[in-house]
């Protein structure tokens, strides 16, 4: 499953998810609600299915864990900077993770919770700071 994220421009980020087989990917695209058209932006550094993507105040959008083509959980995190349309490695968490959710707090932060891990069900909370 693909994330789909809000810009403040109003374009919504598609990232990841699967090719219409099992296979992964790590390529995004731009979605314009009010063309209905579909275009191009950089490609995510590493391949991920069922991540998380969270916009952040300052128009970012933190994308976080997922799993990969071997159905591995993902710790890494990414940076997606829509005024250069590229995505930036950041950072990472204790255990991969996907499934989960992620949620903008206030004070900037990124609350991360549940999800499933290569262990299974990861009842856990996680905090990232930008």
């Amino acid at each position: 499953t693909q994330s789909a994220t809000l810009l403040a421009s109003g374009l919504v980020l598609i990232a990841g998810g699967h090719d219409g087989t099992s296979r992964v990917v790590a390529s995004a695209e731009l979605y314009d609600p009010s063309t209905g058209k579909f275009s191009p932006t950089g490609s995510m550094a590493q391949v991920r299915g069922m991540q998380s993507a969270t916009a952040l105040a300052d128009g970012r959008v933190f994308v976080l864990g997922g799993v990969d083509n071997s159905s591995v959980s993902l710790a890494s995190a990414e940076l997606y900077d829509p005024s250069t349309g590229k995505f930036s490695p950041t950072g990472s968490i204790a255990v991969g993770r996907y499934s989960h959710t992620a949620t903008l707090l206030s004070d900037g932060g990124v609350l991360i919770t549940g999800g499933v891990s290569d262990s299974g069900v990861d009842a856990s909370a996680v905090l990232w700071r930008p």
